[in-house]
């Protein structure tokens, strides 16, 4: 099977990942739906001679891979598309998942990004939290942030990522973009170092342990911009997993040090639309005092609460923005209900409208 024709056709239909498995053909998801491509079961030897096969398009040794059981990277084919893999070991054979990843930047006004979002690049220290599930669109955003800076302002924009997705051009600021395993060692250190590279702002492509979090926070504290990705669902949770990367002894003085430099988390996930296609909501925290206040007294389970009374000040909750989406008659009632924070709050914004 020749990978590279495999890739080409996938991208012109409009695939979003590829799935590499022995056991079942070929697989792809389209609209968050798993569906074969074509009907051979794909045997481990084929598996193994598909991924050596993508490893030699990206011109990368799979001697990672080979040692450690899995392998994150990413490639490029001209005039195709840009392709992010991660291959993996499975009941000893070879697999990988391979997502698709636009040559071109994203655009907030097709990705329904609302202007308080990307109203957060005018910012010009503290710390923006981009949390949710797998999939959901995080990258996208953080991109959407760093190109308004980049066409806007004079400045010093380091990414550290595993891998690197989009890449930027240079505009009115330089951009230096660094990938895990290519360019740098793992994110503490790359985060040690950007702090010697006169920064103004530094993405963070994922916030994985309290060592990393540990000198987001000291840079933030010290006049940089901090953006990162974390794994979780709504702003409260965002900062407690900041916070229980901690042993318990330190979180109080944690607590305060987030109260300080955080400036907002936008919380996101991408639901499924009654046309079929995919759509994204948002929920969006603004630090304002009440909040700040909050989280230095460990009293994040109030901070919802805040966010369904303060859209004045920008900000919006899970809730107000599932219930906007079906009010729009993009999405079903049920899927609303599926994927709100309170089912309660949300069927009295349904209600009210």
């Amino acid at each position: 099977m020749d990978i590279q024709m495999l890739l080409k056709d996938m991208v012109e239909q409009g695939v979003e990942d590829i799935f590499i498995i022995s056991g079942r053909p070929v697989s792809c998801k389209q609209n968050k739906l798993v569906k074969n491509w074509g009907e051979e079961k794909l045997t481990p030897a084929q598996t193994q001679e598909m991924l050596l096969a993508v490893y030699a398009l990206a011109g990368r040794n799979p001697e990672t891979f080979l040692k450690r059981g899995d392998d994150d990277f990413s490639f490029a084919i001209k005039g195709v598309s840009r392709f992010r893999v991660n291959a993996y070991k499975q009941r000893g054979s070879y697999a990988a998942v391979i997502r698709v990843v636009a040559f071109t930047l994203p655009d907030p006004e097709e990705m329904r990004l609302p202007s308080t979002v990307l109203d957060l690049a005018e910012l010009r220290r503290g710390m923006i939290l981009v949390t949710g599930p797998s999939g959901s669109g995080k990258t996208t955003t953080l991109t959407c942030l760093l190109e308004k800076i980049n066409e806007q302002r004079s400045a010093h924009i380091i990414t550290l990522e595993d891998p690197i997705e989009y890449l930027l051009s240079h505009k009115k600021s330089i951009v230096s973009q660094r990938e895990l395993m290519i360019d740098t060692e793992n994110y503490p250190s790359a985060l040690r170092a950007a702090l010697r590279q006169s920064p103004d702002v530094i993405l963070i492509g994922e916030l994985r342990d309290m060592e990393a979090i540990e000198i987001a926070l000291t840079a933030a504290e010290t006049g940089h911009l901090i953006l990162a990705a974390l794994h979780s669902l709504g702003a409260a949770n965002a900062v407690d997993r900041l916070v229980d990367a901690y042993p318990a002894e330190q979180q109080e003085q944690v607590r305060m040090q987030i109260s300080m430099v955080l400036q907002a988390v936008v919380s996101q996930q991408l639901l499924p639309a009654i046309d079929g296609s995919l759509v994204p909501a948002f929920e969006v925290m603004q630090c304002n005092g009440a909040i700040r206040t909050l989280i230095r007294d460990g009293r994040t389970h109030q901070i919802p609460s805040v966010l369904q009374t303060s859209s004045a000040e920008g900000m919006i909750s899970m809730d107000t923005s599932l219930a906007k989406l079906y009010r729009e008659g993009l999405i079903s009632k049920q899927t609303a209900l599926t994927y709100s924070m309170s089912q309660e709050y949300l069927l009295r914004q349904i209600e009210n409208k």
